[in-house]
């Protein structure tokens, strides 16, 4: 069903600021708010909705649409796609490997990644810390917890962008195609690990290969669709997180110089950047059953945003929820990485990745930088930027 309604336009042109604003005015105007733009949907901007509805999965499905726009066109892709108990076998071979301790074992080689990315930018005086850092960085990070063959990498860069690019654009066929090309890269990864099997206690698609789900092995094609989301799904979140943080510190010098001089604070300083600058707004739900959320009606089968990215700015859950404050009382109730069965399962390397990069863009510049360009924004179903250019000063 469409609405004669349009309480806001997904599709305006945004600015680093303005979304956060328009978040703010819907939280305390429209808190079920509907919009007909990219296909017709509502978005829920208050804590406590957006954490219901996560954490609901048997009112609030995942399984018909997972993001606004809706992107997935090739095929199911678990565990993302999939509500328990369908999605629990895919997690449950994957979340071994994604424990805290397997996040520590790939700290030196982050480190090491990061420290020769920023080098040419040294040298250079500055540059786009999300095209020339953190664009790069997770698929380094991710293809080292993949086990990739290293060749694998350049591949995966450029075709893992083109694809969240396209998500950007909200360019259809374009996310059709780049789309293809991953699952071509899953396929083949699939395809070395049955001809060279790896510890299933180490490597991801060796581990969704051994798995079990009533004692058969689960569906090849299931196995190729996770396989597929694992490859991009670590890349976005990191890249926009490392530009917002950027522009962050740039306009707050004292901060950048704090965390400079005692490094030992940067693990609770990510703690409130991924609180205030949460990557994600377009998580997507779907009723199962009519609904009535703040008094809003709501059909079943009709598509509902998660605005993480509001949630976390709800001032009736974080005081003065619009500053950074390090060491936040609360921060523990941040929905950064969600909530319920669908929660982020890579939040240690995440919240890992975006230490090291923060440690070692604070050690490259003793004197600090600056945003020295324009910056670029992404689109739904991400919030922030996706180019900032850096002076190093």
């Amino acid at each position: 069903m469409t609405y004669a309604r349009n309480d806001f336009d997904p599709e305006l042109a945004e600015d680093f600021d303005s979304p956060h604003r328009e978040y703010e005015r819907l939280r305390n105007e429209c808190p079920v708010a509907y919009t007909k733009e990219l296909g017709g949907f509502w978005a829920l901007s208050r804590y406590e909705d957006v954490k219901a509805a996560a954490s609901d999965f048997a009112r609030f499905t995942t399984g018909v649409q997972n993001v606004v726009p809706k992107v997935a066109f090739t095929g199911r892709r678990p565990p993302l796609h999939l509500d328990p108990p369908e999605h629990t076998a895919y997690r449950r071979a994957l979340n071994p490997l994604l424990k805290p301790e397997h996040a520590d074992a790939l700290e030196d080689k982050t480190r090491e990644y990061a420290s020769g990315l920023l080098a040419p930018m040294i040298d250079a005086g500055g540059g786009d810390i999300c095209v020339d850092f953190s664009s790069f960085l997770p698929v380094q990070v991710f293809g080292e917890w993949m086990k990739l063959p290293e060749e694998w990498l350049d591949t995966l860069h450029e075709a893992g962008r083109a694809f969240v690019l396209s998500v950007h654009m909200n360019e259809p066929e374009t996310m059709k195609s780049t789309s293809l090309r991953l699952y071509d890269m899953a396929r083949n990864l699939i395809a070395l690990r049955k001809d060279k099997p790896l510890d299933p206690a180490t490597d991801p698609t060796s581990a969704l290969l051994a798995a079990r789900q009533n004692g058969e092995p689960l569906p090849e094609d299931m196995i190729v669709g996770t396989v597929r989301q694992v490859l991009v799904v670590g890349i976005v979140a990191p890249l926009v997180m490392v530009g917002s943080v950027s522009v962050h510190l740039s306009r707050h010098k004292d901060l950048q110089d704090q965390l400079r001089a005692s490094p030992e604070l940067i693990p609770d300083a990510v703690e409130e950047f991924l609180r205030l600058y949460s990557p994600y707004r377009g998580f997507a739900r779907t009723p199962t059953e009519d609904v009535e959320i703040q008094g809003c009606p709501i059909k079943k089968d009709e598509a509902i945003a998660l605005l993480y990215c509001s949630a976390n700015r709800d001032a009736s859950v974080f005081p003065s929820p619009n500053e950074f404050v390090l060491n936040r009382a609360n921060i523990s109730d941040s929905l950064a990485f969600g909530r319920g069965p669908h929660n982020c399962p890579g939040l240690h390397i995440a919240r890992m990745e975006l230490k090291v990069a923060l440690a070692e863009l604070l050690k490259a510049t003793p004197n600090g930088f600056e945003v020295s360009g324009q910056i670029k924004m992404s689109r739904w179903p991400e919030i922030g930027p996706i180019s900032v250019p850096l002076r190093f000063l």
